[in-house]
């Protein structure tokens, strides 16, 4: 699929983050602890920001939420992290912005779904979450959700429909109610004094197809930012391939400015992991690169000894290991492709084709393992002491083909998440219970 050229937006500033068609696409993810526990969840909000979210969203559904912001966003700071906190509210957020003015100024954003602000009263409510936002300066994301509609449009629309000359499926009303439901919110949000460069729009739907469409239809009607992403994705695989698929075209139709992958994790399973899948569709595009690319081989007969398999995952653990230093002294470093390859059908092949490579012997092949440097055979390694002889080889290209970076005094002391080579992640801080 060819890639068109990106969707034109109006530029959105989260905090210190900019969202539109003329800053690269964002990356974003949300706490799933209880926001009321102020030291759960600034610890969980510095993990994602260090994994390179850079919008780190909260839920705010009741009082203890709203007044443990402020002490998030503090915890966070202490940890070096600088990343904009968003608010996530439903039913109440009206109230809770009312009551905790501490809370409303220090949310980057707010994020309100026009079918849950207060049922007869909706119109209202949402006038007051919007008001709150212009005082504060602060955006507004407009996200309807297919499973969270705005009953009485919905039933207003599905009533017209019915008496129509040519009635559309309920699917198509569905989409068209979603539609509706986020541009009229917009419409009115504006008409309340929010700038048009101060909205951003989600319309989540839960299956790939349908989420196609429905962002199709919505990017051909406005210039508002996209926020992307299913609103559940699931679980493991599928929760993966499902996100890959659904915004993989869109990303390709250069719709989208903003991703989440909702990923559903284990159990005390790691958050992280949707960070890394967004992160890892984007660079798949070449849309962004957050860390360098490790090409390896599937495996084969020819690769029956696990020594290959040893060695791809050793590689890759040290690549990620290094990233945050190399991040910060190496700029460009994550444009790097390394490339560890199984036999000599395709190794020395790809090998050539990246930054540094290692193709190594099979299984009853001469036991040598040629590396390539941009693309020419620099050194054969033998014995024991390959892996240990790549990674020396490996971290000498790193220094001698990207620039170290000269940190002031300034930029030493301060920190940033964004996961591109052009921001910087300090040391890890424990975030403890107690406050001085």
């Amino acid at each position: 699929m060819p890639f068109t050229a990106r969707r034109s937006t109006v530029t959105t500033w989260v905090g210190g983050v900019p969202v539109g068609s003329s800053m690269p696409v964002v990356v974003q993810s949300m706490t799933n602890t209880d926001t009321a526990d102020a030291v759960a969840t600034a610890t969980q909000v510095v993990a994602l920001a260090r994994a390179g979210s850079q919008l780190v969203r909260v839920t705010v559904n009741n009082e203890g939420a709203a007044a443990a912001v402020p002490e998030i966003a503090e915890r966070v700071r202490d940890a070096g992290v600088i990343v904009p906190i968003v608010g996530d509210f439903h039913y109440n957020g009206h109230l809770l912005l009312a009551r905790y003015p501490d809370c409303a100024a220090t949310l980057a954003k707010y994020r309100i779904n026009p079918g849950n602000v207060g049922g007869k009263r909706r119109d209202e409510n949402f006038r007051t979450i919007v008001s709150i936002a212009v005082d504060h300066d602060k955006p507004v994301r407009i996200g309807v959700n297919w499973g969270s509609l705005d009953q009485d449009l919905l039933t207003t629309m599905m009533d017209e429909n019915a008496h129509a000359a040519n009635p559309l499926g309920a699917k198509e009303v569905y989409i068209e109610a979603m539609l509706a439901s986020a541009l009229r919110s917009a419409e009115l949000a504006e008409e309340v004094g929010l700038g048009h460069d101060h909205i951003i729009i989600s319309a989540k739907v839960s299956g790939v197809q349908d989420l196609v469409e429905v962002y199709r239809r919505l990017a051909a009607r406005c210039d508002y930012p996209l926020h992307l992403g299913l609103t559940e994705a699931g679980m493991g695989t599928k929760g993966i391939v499902a996100s890959t698929a659904g915004l993989s075209i869109l990303l390709a139709e250069g719709i989208g400015d903003t991703i989440r992958v909702s990923l559903t994790p284990k159990p005390n399973g790691d958050r992280t992991e949707e960070v890394i899948v967004a992160q890892q569709i984007l660079q798949s595009l070449e849309l962004r690169s957050f860390a360098p690319q490790v090409t390896a081989c599937p495996g084969c007969g020819r690769t029956t000894s696990t020594f290959f398999q040893h060695m791809a995952e050793d590689i890759q653990g040290y690549i990620r290991e290094r990233m945050p230093s190399w991040r910060d002294e190496r700029p460009g470093v994550e444009e790097m492709k390394v490339a560890v390859m199984g036999c000599v059908v395709n190794g020395p092949g790809e090998s050539k084709h990246a930054n540094i490579g290692i193709s190594l012997p099979g299984t009853f092949e001469e036991p040598k393992a040629p590396v390539y440097i941009d693309g020419r055979l620099a050194t054969t390694l033998r014995g024991d002491t390959i892996v240990s002889e790549f990674l020396g080889i490996l971290e000498d290209y790193v220094s001698t083909h990207y620039t170290a970076r000269a940190l002031s005094s300034a930029d030493a002391s301060s920190a940033t998440t964004t996961g591109s080579s052009s921001r910087m992640i300090s040391p890890v801080k424990p975030i403890s219970a107690s406050r001085s």
